[in-house]
């Protein structure tokens, strides 16, 4: 099994992403390795970081813990920087005391990279314009500390801003929009006005939170089921997904594949899609996921129809 190619505008990427939110320091060192290792052999080379502040009370800094693992992970896992795309985000958290060259020099510091291949600009602050933000990004790539850019949570609105302050600032437009897309949450990705601005920009899509925070993988429907959400399945908010995640197992017996398998296939048919960001916690996981695309080619329209109904 090995996962396709998929282009995001000079950067060839795998189709399935690995990202780091909330994984690797929740597990044991060595399965977070393995899991990395079994990755490299499905032939995903994109992994996308994202910094953000320590919830486990365990790490040794307050912030970023997930980036100084990364870079250590990275290598023993055997990756090498040439052929790999490592994506990180810049969070405009201190904006504007911190430009974005220095957020970005600090996650590369933690990581121990000298630059990284793609820099998500992720929703902006108040006060922070589009031009601005966008004249943030050609510095960070005019001193080659990453190649391409990408935007994380922007709303039609403001990739259509982007597109003219691109050409302003003399960079290319952004070459990938990470946004959620899953089977129960379709408007944010899948307005027309969304799909406008992809396509004016030539923006692939990286669907995020396909699985919904693994409401939609089948793992919760077993009694005692545990993982991250385990405490919040009372929460009214989650109770679509629960409902789409019994339909999975269902469909999941009847097709004999997976749940988590399915809800990949299904963001597959997006017309601007480019890759598919999912986070796994063992290498089983990461087999699961990579089966989604052998999936869906073999899917009929109908059967098609039918997953996407749900």
């Amino acid at each position: 099994m090995s996962v396709p190619r998929a282009a995001l505008g000079p950067l060839e990427v795998s189709a399935l992403a690995l990202g780091t939110w909330r994984t690797f320091e929740r597990m044991p060192r060595e399965r977070a390795i393995a899991t990395l290792r079994h990755a490299r052999e499905l032939g995903i080379t994109f992994l996308d970081e994202a910094r953000y502040d320590d919830e486990t009370g365990s790490a040794p800094i307050a912030s970023g813990y997930s980036e100084v693992l990364l870079g250590e992970l990275f290598f023993e896992a055997g990756f090498a920087r040439g052929g790999v795309v490592v994506s990180e985000k810049l969070w405009w958290q201190f904006w504007p005391e911190q430009s974005a060259p220095a957020e970005l020099a600090q996650s590369l510091e933690r990581l121990r990279f000298d630059s990284v291949e793609l820099i998500y600009a992720v929703h902006l602050p108040e006060g922070l314009e589009v031009a601005r933000a966008v004249d943030e990004v050609a510095g960070i790539l005019a001193a080659g500390e990453a190649q391409a850019w990408g935007v994380a949570n922007w709303t039609a609105e403001q990739i259509e801003q982007a597109l003219s302050a691109c050409a302003t600032a003399g960079i290319d437009p952004p070459c990938a929009a990470q946004l959620p897309y899953s089977l129960v949450r379709r408007d944010w990705a899948g307005e027309q006005r969304m799909l406008d601005a992809l396509s004016a920009g030539g923006t692939g899509l990286v669907a995020s939170a396909v699985l919904e925070g693994g409401l939609l993988s089948g793992r919760y429907a077993q009694q005692g089921a545990t993982g991250r959400l385990a405490g919040a399945l009372e929460d009214p908010a989650h109770g679509r997904s629960l409902e789409v995640g019994d339909a999975l197992v269902a469909l999941a017996r009847e097709w004999e594949t997976t749940p988590a398998a399915l809800a990949v296939a299904f963001t597959l048919d997006h017309p601007a899609l480019a890759c598919v960001l999912v986070g796994a916690s063992a290498p089983s996981q990461l087999d699961e996921l990579a089966a989604a695309f052998a999936l869906h080619a073999r899917l009929g329209p109908d059967e098609r129809a039918r997953l996407a109904a749900l």
